[in-house]
């Protein structure tokens, strides 16, 4: 989910079960991703998906993930095998106002900054995990999504 005004790629590893099976992202409603993304840009994040993907673009945030293909049971990326990335680099290429790509979680920032090594024009954040999985208290995953915050504006 991009489009020509992206200005912030979040790049997360592989959607999970719950989001592959209702086809959206971060659907899960256990994880912190809508709440940290409300919280981190002082917006309201609506519960209909489509609403939330409104607002997303409104901040100018895209979506997508670092794994095209992977064989994986359950959710955890820990379990993910055989693992095809997906071309990131055309991506960010093709992204006239892409100013930073954060990496959701330790998983999509290790194999997502390898891709994006030769993309210097590109600030990479690696941020905490929204995951349910990763137990690090939500202020502290949200002070560390805060640092986004500079690149949802014009100034940015």
């Amino acid at each position: 989910m991009v489009d020509d005004e992206t200005r912030v790629l979040i790049l997360g590893s592989l959607p999970g079960e719950v989001s592959l099976a209702r086809a959206q992202y971060y659907a899960n409603p256990r994880n912190q991703f809508w709440r940290l993304l409300a919280a981190m840009s002082g917006r309201d994040m609506p519960d209909d998906y489509d609403a939330r993907l409104r607002v997303l673009r409104t901040l100018h945030i895209g979506l997508w993930d670092v794994v095209g293909s992977a064989e994986r049971t359950g959710s955890l990326d820990g379990s993910i095998r055989k693992a095809t990335a997906n071309p990131l680099g055309e991506l960010a290429a093709s992204l006239p106002r892409l100013k930073a790509v954060a990496f959701n979680g330790g998983r999509a920032a290790t194999m997502g900054a390898a891709a994006l090594a030769d993309q210097s024009d590109l600030v990479l954040l690696s941020l905490p995990s929204s995951s349910p999985a990763y137990t690090l208290a939500y202020e502290l995953k949200l002070a560390r999504w805060r640092t986004l915050s500079p690149f949802l504006s014009d100034s940015g």
